[in-house]
């Protein structure tokens, strides 16, 4: 069991680190204290969500691709700017993305896991791990050392929507986990945010299925500020940046969704070469980013 996780071998100056707050201390977060089922008590390292602020889940699949990895970054870090807090599970796919999205906007992030906190899961993200102990927190209600088992990661979802005013699904398959939270969140009497995705895709069926049954469609990060009633700061028309006619006819192609070459040089009828050339006239403008070799999104 050890080879499956990292273990920390703590010192009696890092045991002083970790706190463990009872639902009676007056630190016991509020947002939590209002529902039933909460755990009796929470072990924290670094701190916990300030209450006076809003915060906002986001959680989405472990399986995720460039599209939604981009996509949670980005909600984050813009979220984040504003002062919002993000909260999530430090798995792989999504909810590390959002911590990064968040931690790159200089924002405060916290991460519920489902194993102690003293123990990093997924180990590859460790790093992340140690950046949030500084730059927010990780808590869990379970007893440090114990490793990361599988029943404890449902349970943990009803504490990151309990600690949020709203949860933002970003990617997910019909059965994914984080639906779980989506549901958590809504007995809670809280707000499920869901970006939609492509069509036919297996990593949008969920987001899909949350918009038809009644949540609300975040196609960007203003609609959920305009919900949290926080100004997104682009009431002003933004500076327009004038492109070329074979510049705009790439660029009418590349959407939020990314688009290969291959695919621009087909719909365009252009060289490769001709192509190639504008792509890189379009991002040094700021118009568009490289999100892996030859992948291509809106920066809008």
């Amino acid at each position: 069991m050890d080879r499956l996780y990292n273990r920390r071998n703590m010192t009696d100056g890092s045991k002083k680190r970790i706190q463990y707050i009872r639902q009676e201390d007056p630190d016991y977060p509020e947002r939590l204290r209002v529902h039933r089922g909460m755990p009796k008590g929470l072990y924290v390292r670094g701190r916990l969500p300030a209450a006076d602020r809003p915060a906002v889940a986001v959680v989405g699949a472990r399986r995720s691709d460039s599209y939604g990895n981009e996509t949670a970054r980005r909600f984050a870090r813009e979220l984040a700017a504003k002062g919002v807090q993000i909260i999530s599970g430090m798995a792989w796919g999504i909810d590390g993305m959002a911590h990064k999205g968040a931690l790159e906007a200089g924002g405060d992030t916290f991460a519920v896991l489902g194993c102690g906190v003293d123990i990093c899961y997924p180990p590859g993200h460790q790093s992340l791990y140690e950046e949030l102990l500084i730059k927010g927190g990780v808590l869990s209600e379970q007893p440090p050392g114990m490793p990361p088992l599988a029943g404890h990661f449902p349970a943990r979802n009803r504490i990151i929507s309990g600690l949020s005013d709203l949860v933002l699904v970003v990617e997910a398959r019909e059965k994914s986990g984080s639906l779980i939270t989506a549901d958590q969140a809504l007995e809670q009497g809280k707000d499920v945010y869901a970006v939609p995705g492509r069509a036919g895709d297996a990593l949008s069926r969920g987001c899909h299925g949350l918009i038809r049954q009644g949540a609300g469609l975040a196609d960007s990060p203003e609609i959920i500020l305009e919900v949290l009633g926080i100004s997104s700061g682009q009431n002003r028309e933004p500076e327009k940046i004038l492109l070329a006619k074979e510049e705009n006819i790439v660029y009418s192609w590349i959407r939020l969704q990314p688009v290969s070459l291959d695919e621009l040089v087909k719909k365009t009828g252009m060289p490769v070469r001709k192509v190639l050339q504008i792509l890189v006239g379009l991002e040094l403008k700021g118009c568009i980013r490289e999100i892996q070799k030859n992948d291509y999104i809106r920066t809008d």
